[in-house]
């Protein structure tokens, strides 16, 4: 309820526009992009309790130390401990044939400075669950923030990452310059093969 409460008090001040395609009816992996700001955690919270979207986010070990973990486990965190990645995706599976419906919330383009490629964690993820793609995003340009459409994964990186792309092309974060194309190494392995 409070947060319900917090995201209206957040819309209704906010320059920002809020557009969802439709909200996640199944457990989905949940694209953070562009992410050039630490502004976009806060967008995507207002989103997510807007719509009211279960979500889960990844974050390093180190944001859950001390007062810190309660707090950001109580807003979906998920500690990674980088030297286990595969607990992760277990713990994912685990929460997907628990029955709950959420959105994983995944920034593929890392950091918040400006990368080569993607990570490809969301895709693997993905793939590996079988849980579909929610691409949400932030437009600066047009001050949009929302949910794009949710695409089901083939396998075909290169042809999935081709509709990732097109939707993000004209999609620029707050920080426009800090920008990715969303590309995945992957994509440069298949194309050499």
């Amino acid at each position: 309820m409070l947060k319900r409460l917090l995201a209206r008090l957040f819309w209704a001040v906010s320059r920002w526009t809020l557009t969802a395609e439709a909200t996640p009816t199944r457990p989905t992996i949940l694209i953070g992009a562009p992410h050039t700001s630490n502004w976009d955690f806060v967008l995507m919270l207002a989103i997510a309790w807007r719509l009211d979207i279960e979500v889960h986010w990844l974050g390093k070990n180190s944001l859950f130390r001390g007062w810190r973990g309660p707090i950001m486990r109580s807003i979906g965190g998920i500690a990674v401990d980088r030297a286990d990645p595969a607990r992760v995706v277990n713990d994912v599976v685990a929460q997907v044939h628990s029955g709950s419906v959420f959105g994983l919330v995944i920034t593929p383009d890392g950091t918040r400075g400006g990368n080569e490629y993607w990570k490809s964690g969301f895709y693997r993820i993905a793939r590996e669950t079988g849980m579909p793609v929610t691409l949400g995003f932030v437009d600066r340009t047009t001050m949009t923030t929302g949910l794009g459409p949710t695409l089901e994964l083939t396998g075909e990186v290169a042809a999935d990452m081709d509709r990732i792309r097109a939707f993000y092309a004209d999609k620029a974060g707050l920080r426009p310059e800090r920008r990715t194309t969303p590309r995945l190494r992957e994509e440069q392995a298949s194309e050499d093969s």
